[in-house]
């Protein structure tokens, strides 16, 4: 099965036959006639009119004025980026027929792409909202899309009222704003009419919605599939991924703040990572269900608003995804690449969930207007690396040449062909259907508070603070008073403490009892506070100088932090270079005007007296480093470097009087310490840390 490991390179060299280079090319029209005046229309006379009869001037202008594609209504704004993915062995064999899944000698090449919800492909990438985390599966028995979110659930429970959602999430239509967010009255409307949403809008209103990174997002296909084995056994299956480096989010305030300093945060996090050789990881991790303990939780399979807690069914690593390459042309590849739930490969099928079933629709639908007709799967990114052949002719953008006389089935004049397949085709799971044609709602599907109560249990002390400050600013935003005092009556189905806490930020009367209460039961797969801690891989780390910097500093704490797989950048007042303190230049990586706190994972000062006082000198300088310290960052200091931390108002925290020091995620060194990097690395490493103080914050 050695021909497996080249399975990934199909798709590659697949591309490579779509590739258009313009190196060592002449100009031409799309005739292929040569130009040698694109800069000046034909006209009569240098001040004359210009003439209709110029071909290259009217293909040229058509073209641009037919460059735009609709956007995608929701998950408008993406990222993408090609990998691999390889199962670990063949356990899987038991649950389903995939071959993906269950040979781990097959390499499957992947497309993924990455996007916010709500906002338009102008919007900024750090918005609170749900992320998308679509993956497409190039396998040799065709495509397979495993399109979801990083959130497991989702607001709506019937296909039928995603349109509701959506013009709800939407920017409000007399005015179009706002743009990319669900603060406004027509979304918090809709959530307080709709209950189903509730434990959704907690998951929005946590810091999961504002992921640090594609890197640092879990995955979760949503819905319940199901697994079907090569003697046609099926298995309820639902999909995960968790992320190599730990799930990690921003903070609101520095949200808002990097989406006025680079509103492309994510996405160029991403590219950077990829270009560098920094490949974002992810495991492949499936919750399994027999078919006979379909009923056996106290919540419906087939509902899309709950999740499987992980402490009743372990989530079951089984594989590996790698991400290594970039596109070459985001409008070719990533906007135009097309996902759709109906894309299932032999062993992979769907249960009646009625939001997925909707979905199978919808999809397809989708991708008809917005790629102009039903050759889109003809599109190099959409295409798969499976061979093709069926009776589907003609449409906009037909690319293929097809030779036969017939394109119809049965045939003799073209042999039969393309023949019935006796080896290797999909078959529907058979499962016996019977109902009366009614519109009404399964009773286990009424349950709309319950796991919003497990999700809010689950949470950290500073989750629980986070969401509580999320809602007060969502709502907060909402004009109609009554539409406040609904959500609370929802949120105190959830839990008491909870909804007063949220009443008493808006200027609604809190509760005075519990609707519902709380049942105390807890998941902690769910909090990120349990995520992995382990790693400065990929962050990013600024070092603050100025003239007169101990350079050995900076070549100590750089070299440590590197080789741990993080990315250290020099910061001062200006490009170029700074003076070392024994009079040699240190290269100065970016301006700090260019650049903010709010772009950096953790903040490091070398020592140098000159340096510290031209920096203690500097308001930028002195509120970079609050600002950081104010949302949770790690930060070092060395030697006189310690001195900018008390000009930054950094207090309640312990200094080193000698040696080394680590309190609270701040770093301290006085005089030679070898341990200096060690705990900057584990300060780093915890991403956060919200145990400071509020009162020990700097405004």
């Amino acid at each position: 099965m050695a021909h497996h490991a080249d399975h990934d390179s199909d798709k590659q060299r697949q591309l490579d036959r779509d590739r258009v280079s313009p190196e060592g090319a002449e100009l031409t029209t799309d005739q292929g006639i040569k130009v040698d005046d694109t800069d000046n229309s034909l006209a009569a006379g240098e001040r004359g009119p210009t003439l209709m009869e110029d071909f290259h001037f009217r293909e040229k202008i058509t073209h641009f004025d037919h460059e735009r594609i609709p956007e995608r209504v929701v998950h408008a704004r993406g990222a993408g980026a090609y990998g691999h993915f390889r199962v670990y062995d063949d356990a899987l064999a038991e649950y389903t027929s995939a071959e993906f899944l269950t040979d781990p000698s097959l390499s499957t090449p992947v497309f993924v792409r990455f996007s916010t919800v709500g906002g338009s492909r102008g919007s900024a990438d750090t918005v609170r909202d749900v992320r998308g985390f679509a993956t497409k599966f190039y396998t040799r028995h065709g495509n397979f899309d495993l399109v979801g979110n990083n959130m497991p659930v989702f607001f709506i429970q019937d296909g039928i009222k995603f349109p509701d959602f959506v013009h709800a999430v939407k920017p409000e239509p007399h005015n179009e704003i706002p743009q990319a967010s669900s603060a406004h009255d027509t979304l918090w409307d809709f959530v307080q009419l709709q209950p189903e949403t509730i434990h959704m809008m907690m998951w929005l209103m946590s810091d999961r919605a504002l992921p640090r990174s594609f890197a640092m997002m879990q995955g979760f296909g949503v819905h319940t599939f199901r697994l079907v084995n090569a003697e046609g056994r099926a298995t309820f299956v639902k999909f995960h991924w968790k992320p190599k480096l730990g799930t990690h989010s921003l903070e609101w305030d520095e949200t808002q703040k990097i989406a006025g300093k680079d509103p492309d945060f994510n996405r160029r996090d991403l590219w950077d990572n990829i270009e560098a050789g920094r490949f974002p990881e992810y495991e492949l991790c499936l919750q399994l269900v027999p078919e006979e303990d379909e009923h056996k939780f106290d919540f419906d399979l087939l509902d899309a608003t709950k999740i499987i807690p992980e402490e009743e069914v372990p989530a079951r690593p089984v594989g590996r995804l790698v991400l290594d390459r970039n596109p070459e042309n985001f409008f070719a590849e990533t906007e135009q690449v097309a996902f759709h739930l109906g894309n299932v490969v032999p062993g992979i099928d769907f249960t009646n969930d009625p939001l997925l079933q909707a979905r199978l629709f919808s999809y397809l639908d989708t991708q008809l207007i917005r790629l102009g007709g039903p050759n889109f799967s003809q599109i190099p990114v959409n295409r798969p690396v499976a061979e093709v052949r069926n009776h589907h002719r003609d449409g906009y953008h037909q690319m293929a040449i097809h030779q036969a006389r017939a394109a119809y089935h049965p045939n003799t004049l073209s042999g039969g062909c393309p023949a019935l397949s006796e080896n290797g085709s999909y078959h529907h799971y058979q499962e016996k259907v019977d109902g009366n044609k009614i519109r009404k709602r399964s009773e286990s599907f009424q349950d709309h508070y319950s796991q919003a109560t497990l999700f809010w249990n689950s949470m950290s002390g500073w989750e629980k603070e986070h969401i509580v400050a999320a809602f007060r600013f969502e709502l907060g935003k909402v004009e109609t008073m009554s539409i406040r005092e609904g959500v609370v009556d929802h949120l105190n189905h959830v839990d008491h403490d909870l909804a007063v806490q949220v009443a008493e930020g808006v200027g609604v009367e809190p509760p005075k009892v519990s609707n519902t209460p709380n049942h105390g039961r807890s998941s902690p797969a769910l909090s990120q506070a349990n995520a992995p801690r382990d790693t400065v891989e990929a962050r990013k780390i600024a070092i603050l100088a100025a003239d007169g910097v101990a350079s050995a500093d900076i070549t100590t704490v750089r070299d440590t932090l590197t080789e741990a797989g993080a990315i250290c950048e020099v910061l001062a007042v200006k490009d170029g270079t700074v003076r070392a303190v024994d009079g040699g230049p240190v290269e100065v990586t970016r301006a700090m005007p260019t650049v903010a706190s709010v772009l950096y994972d953790a903040v490091v000062i070398p020592g140098g007296a000159d340096s510290v006082r031209a920096l203690m000198g500097d308001g930028l300088a002195v509120h970079f480093v609050a600002e950081a310290f104010k949302h949770g960052k790690a930060i070092g200091a060395a030697d006189e470097g310690i001195d900018l931390l008390e000009r930054a108002g950094v207090v309640g925290v312990s200094v080193a009087d000698e040696g080394c020091r680590a309190d609270q995620g701040v770093v301290t060194r006085r005089g030679a310490a070898d341990d200096f990097g060690t705990h900057l690395i584990d300060a780093i490493a915890a991403h956060r840390h919200f145990e400071r103080q509020k009162d020990a914050v700097p405004a």
